[in-house]
């Protein structure tokens, strides 16, 4: 037993867990606010109605939605150099004890009083069935893409189907589970986030079933022993969570987050919210008060016009440098607030690696010599976002510490220090000075250098298998194991989007120098996210869009080359096993050893842009404009406004004219 370690933690418990009352009431709206009104929402990417899981997919928006419905996390993230902590909402206790054979296993005891919007308690067992059901075979049945938890004993046995006895976690009671993880996972720079999971309604899901303990892991099984057949199937769950009037997927009925979802059309891509009456509150005790949300479409031409006109509360998310143009234009002269924060996210060239012309490094190297990336960043977003060389966001909490704009976190010795410890400051402090992304390798434009490139890796050939003629052929051939290939792709990009005239002037033009014929073509964002994920045959070579990084950045699922990753989590078909060491060693930090995460974080950065999964473009500034009526927003990076819209409450409009009276 490490009991040094389950001190602490049990430490840091107390301290956090006594605080929840208090900050509840400094971070609470004012006492006469009340729950009033509502706020619409504009959003220029569609939702696709998967407000369930990311095994069906990751449009930003649907995630917006699913912070808002799905809450009760056990961890949370706590936003300053990589931490994790506990949910002091949902948790009343965390141990962590080391095993004789080097596993660890965390029991984690939850509150007695959490429901669902319906009504319905929430238990440990739900929470063991969504670890259950993230990994269950028949989930992958109907075109889930499963989640592999390999750092949980016996998940490779319950994945593969081979038992259905998931052996790394106990059901002990209704409020307490024990996660039991495999000791090749330690260390893990994000350890409590392997505990960051919420709960989904199995009496929704899987009516008829239940999870249980059968003394060495826990399993799904009838309710009622007298049906022999099992009711957990593929066919329950293409039922209850695919239908789509009625699936969990699109018409969640039963949710644990702030707001329940009322309504969906997914003609017209709105959704509609009201309070869950059964919240009892986010992380730091804030409860909603806006009693009604609405999610809405809006495009890049008139969505400024809507929120000067009242129609839109807020517009989230904006990118374009147009529409920020007109949104601070109509500051000016309207009762109208913004937010600038740096996104946590790129936008990005992806390559589908299992095409086998770009499958080829060189090959993805030549093209991203022919994008003139400065241009097409300042053509599309301007002064609010910046070029990227890498697989990073601006707003991500590593980027501040690399470039300079932050501190690093090193104490300065005290007056009466002896030499030594002045020595190792000075030590700690230079290494933290020479973190740099210099080692990158970046690709300016230089159509020269593409086709220095292709040449010397065979592309002189044209399509009838002679030398290659610049002034009459138009595409660059190879002849390999008896085929002769040609760079003749094919880019798909979000329907709507203004990109793909700037890629005409920054990008093709310049390919076509270099031998390279690249057809553009516009889908709407739901089908290119199925071809992105591999839901679906994929008949393209690369794909423009834009993500956002999860909080746990952890890339060793997305870079695993091996089979079982294929799909949703390697989505660029990317094998490179250099690449995916330099992830696991980014992964094996210990918590709390920033210094090394960071120095780790670069060589993968250094591995990545030679490798060369995806041309990176920009990463960028967000704006939020809104209504003067909505006080205490608080967006800002790696927090969706579906989380910042818990802190905040709409003045009503007599409340607001007096204010702006007040203010003249």
């Amino acid at each position: 037993m490490n009991v040094k370690r389950i001190l602490s933690i049990l430490l840091v418990m107390c301290m956090t867990l006594g605080c929840v009352t208090a900050m509840a009431d400094e971070a609470g709206v004012p006492a006469q606010a009340e729950a009033s009104n509502t706020l619409v929402v504009g959003s220029t990417t569609a939702l696709s109605g998967n407000f369930f899981s990311e095994m069906f997919g990751n449009n930003a928006s649907d995630l917006d939605v699913r912070t808002l419905l799905h809450g009760y996390n056990l961890m949370q993230w706590q936003g300053e150099l990589g931490s994790y902590g506990i949910n002091r909402s949902v948790v009343s206790g965390v141990i962590a004890m080391d095993e004789p054979d080097g596993s660890r296993t965390y029991t984690v005891t939850l509150y007695s009083d959490l429901k669902y919007s319906d009504g319905t308690p929430i238990t440990a067992e739900d929470y063991a069935f969504t670890m259950l059901l993230s990994m269950a075979p028949e989930m992958k049945e109907i075109g889930a893409q499963t989640v592999y938890s390999d750092y949980m004993v016996g998940a490779d046995e319950y994945v593969t189907g081979e038992t259905n006895v998931l052996t790394g976690l106990r059901l002990l009671n209704s409020t307490t589970l024990a996660f039991k993880t495999k000791a090749s996972y330690k260390p893990f720079f994000y350890e409590l986030a392997l505990l960051d999971y919420n709960p989904f309604p199995i009496h929704i899901i899987a009516p008829g079933c239940e999870v249980v303990d059968n003394g060495e892991g826990i399993q799904i099984q009838n309710i009622d022993k007298t049906i022999e057949e099992p009711i957990f199937t593929a066919e329950l769950l293409r039922e209850t969570i695919l239908d789509p009037e009625t699936g969990y997927l699109s018409h969640p009925a039963a949710v644990s987050g702030a707001y329940m979802l009322d309504s969906y059309d997914p003609e017209t891509h709105v959704a509609e919210f009201s309070i869950n009456p059964y919240f009892n509150g986010d992380f730091l005790g804030r409860r909603p008060v806006i009693e009604h949300l609405v999610y809405r479409l809006v495009t890049p031409d008139t969505m400024v016009d809507l929120l000067v006109s009242g129609e839109v509360g807020l517009l989230n998310k904006c990118t374009s440098a147009e529409t920020i143009d007109q949104g601070f234009a109509a500051l000016q002269e309207n009762d109208l607030n913004y937010l600038v924060y740096p996104r946590s996210g790129y936008s990005f060239v992806s390559f589908n690696c299992e095409k086998p012309v770009v499958n080829n490094q060189t090959v993805r190297q030549a093209i991203a010599y022919c994008m003139d990336e400065e241009e097409l960043v300042q053509e599309y977003v301007e002064d609010y976002g910046v070029h990227v060389i890498g697989y990073y966001g601006i707003g991500q909490w590593m980027y501040p510490l690399i470039s300079g704009e932050q501190e690093p976190p090193v104490p300065v010795p005290p007056s009466d220090a002896n030499e030594e410890e002045i020595q190792a400051y000075h030590e700690v402090l230079e290494a933290w000075q020479n973190l740099s992304l210099s080692g990158v390798k970046t690709y300016a434009l230089n159509v020269s250098k593409a086709i220095e490139l292709l040449e010397g890796d065979g592309w002189t050939l044209n399509r009838s298998g002679e030398a290659f003629d610049p002034e009459t052929d138009v595409v660059r051939c190879k002849l390999e194991d008896g085929e002769l290939l040609a760079l003749d792709l094919k880019m798909i990009y979000p329907e709507g989007n203004k990109i793909g005239d700037m890629f005409e002037k920054t990008f093709l033009s310049n390919l076509e120098q270099a031998g390279i014929k690249v057809t553009l073509e516009a889908r709407p964002m739901t089908a290119l996210l199925d071809v992105y994920y591999r839901n679906v045959e994929r008949d393209c070579d690369m794909i423009y869009l834009a993500t956002n990084f999860a909080t746990v950045f952890d890339p060793s699922y997305t870079f695993n080359p091996a089979d079982a990753y294929q799909g949703s989590a390697n989505r660029s078909a990317i094998a490179d096993e250099a690449l995916y060491q330099c992830t696991v060693n980014m992964r094996m930090t210990e918590p709390g050893d920033v210094l090394t995460y960071l120095q780790k974080w670069i060589a993968f950065q250094i591995r990545w842009s030679e490798v060369l999964p995806a041309i990176p473009v920009y990463s960028n500034m967000y704006h939020d404009f809104y209504t003067s009526r909505l006080k205490d927003y608080q967006v800002k990076a790696g927090l969706t406004w579906g989380d910042a819209i818990i802190g905040s409450y709409l003045l009503d409009t007599t409340e607001s004219q007096e204010d702006a009276e007040a203010a003249e």
